[in-house]
């Protein structure tokens, strides 16, 4: 399965022992024992689209994240609402953007690290309930009248930094709360929230806006974000069932921060499978995603359709999404993982390529359609292939690397708004979205073992 045998893979690939599929095999019936098997949950699991939810504790953690999501929509939302109202600036506006998503570049990779060596329930417990009193203090500020800009950048850097320890916990979660043949369908259900969330946080925000200010949309996003500690609190976590330490290092909780996140950077690098598909992740991340940027020119200046076009732009992407995470739940053990993600990837690059040349609306939307189908359900194989390939006590360092592509979206919108104002946006879009392309083209050709990969 890999390219061939190399120094760092051979110190860092594990081979299971005979104690450690007897500790996998008792967990999986541990997890067979906890299914729910009557009610209207087992009835809605008969379809293979939602079948992980049958696992007791996934579920919990699936309806945590139903609120955490739209919680942090919410967020993105009414927090650059606040600052356009205290400040009037369109600057502003875009730093406190900037502000939240930046500590999920700088923390991600060490809160992965963290999650393997505390625990990974804890750690997405207390990141909750920090996002709780968070919005509860912002709530407070707002409604006396006492909010200041100074509170609206410092809560931002801290939610960032709550998010970054967040997401790797949770992630790394779903392989523990589902037997790993089902992992590809829990992946999938759990972006499948997020896309739902991202239509409807915003537009939840918005009316809470106009009908109670900012006040009692972060008062509400205090409450979402408390529903989902006490869901997360009944999930029983299994054993991280560790295996030792890459190179005979030790377990992660025998190791420090630093050499823990060391171990995880190793692993990653030595590994080529691991490593091929974490840049078919990232780069797209920062050449690909961060096109959205620049819709309100292609929406003006080129399609002609103005801010409500734009709106439909982005509605389009996100019903492509949410499908995108539909299909990918619904395919079960159809395998060709590897497969489905190197054409997912090949696709998303050349969407933009498309986007980036067309002057009629309609063909547009498709575009933004297929778009964001291809991003959703090549980023949910990806992040399933991870999960499997990589061993359990590595995978929060491992989703800690993977979840850095959402810090890495601002250095793309800097990327390309530059590269738009010295060649003109189409241009500067159509180029990135070659890249993209291009690479998933290299790994397709020269990673056969990615291609293999069930």
């Amino acid at each position: 399965m890999h390219d061939g045998p190399t120094a760092p893979t051979e110190a860092i690939v594990h081979s299971p022992s005979p104690s450690t599929r007897s500790i996998d095999e008792a967990h999986e019936r541990a997890l067979e024992q906890r299914r729910i098997t009557s009610g209207p949950i087992a009835v809605l699991t008969r379809l293979r689209t939602f079948e992980s939810l049958q696992y007791r504790d996934f579920l919990l953690i699936w309806l945590g994240q139903i609120g955490n999501s739209h919680a942090q929509w919410m967020d993105q939302i009414t927090r650059g609402y606040l600052m356009y109202q205290l400040t009037g600036s369109p600057l502003e506006l875009g730093t406190v953007n900037a502000a939240r998503a930046l500590p999920l570049l700088f923390f991600s990779v060490i809160a992965g690290a963290v999650a393997d060596r505390q625990g990974r329930k804890m750690q997405l417990i207390v990141a909750q309930t920090t996002n709780m009193v968070l919005n509860a203090i912002l709530a407070t500020l707002v409604v006396t009248h006492l909010v200041q800009p100074w509170h609206v950048y410092l809560t931002a850097v801290l939610a960032g930094c709550v998010q970054a320890f967040q997401q790797p916990a949770r992630q790394s979660m779903l392989s523990d709360l589902v037997p790993m043949r089902r992992i590809r369908n829990a992946v999938a259900l759990n972006a499948m929230v997020i896309n739902v969330a991202r239509g409807l946080g915003p537009a939840l925000a918005g009316l809470l806006i106009a009908w109670v200010g900012a006040g009692g949309s972060y008062a509400l996003q205090a409450l979402l974000f408390a529903m989902s500690a006490l869901w997360t609190i009944q999930v029983q976590e299994p054993a991280h069932r560790l295996r030792g330490g890459a190179g005979g290092a030790g377990t992660p909780g025998e190791l420090s921060i630093l050499r823990s996140t060391a171990e995880g950077a190793r692993y990653i690098w030595g590994d080529p499978t691991v490593r091929a598909i974490m840049l078919i992740v990232l780069v797209p991340s920062v050449l690909g995603q961060p096109y959205t940027s620049l819709l309100p020119v292609f929406a003006v200046d080129i399609l002609h359709v103005g801010a409500s076009g734009q709106g439909v732009l982005l509605a389009a992407a996100g019903v492509g999404a949410l499908l995108g995470a539909i299909i990918v739940a619904s395919l079960g053990n159809a395998g060709r993982q590897g497969l489905l993600m190197l054409a997912g990837a090949m696709v998303f690059g050349f969407s933009i390529v498309g986007f980036a040349s067309s002057t009629w609306f309609p063909l547009s939307l498709v575009l933004m359609a297929i778009n964001g189908l291809c991003n959703d359900s090549y980023n949910t194989q990806a992040q399933s292939l991870l999960q499997q390939h990589t061993p359990a006590e590595l995978r929060g360092r491992v989703m800690g690397v993977y979840l850095m592509n959402r810090g890495t979206a601002p250095l793309g919108a800097l990327l390309v708004g530059a590269l738009a104002s010295a060649i003109g946006a189409p241009h500067a879009i159509a180029i990135m979205g070659s890249c993209c392309a291009l690479l998933a083209v290299w790994a397709f050709v020269s990673r056969p073992q990615i291609r293999a990969l069930g």
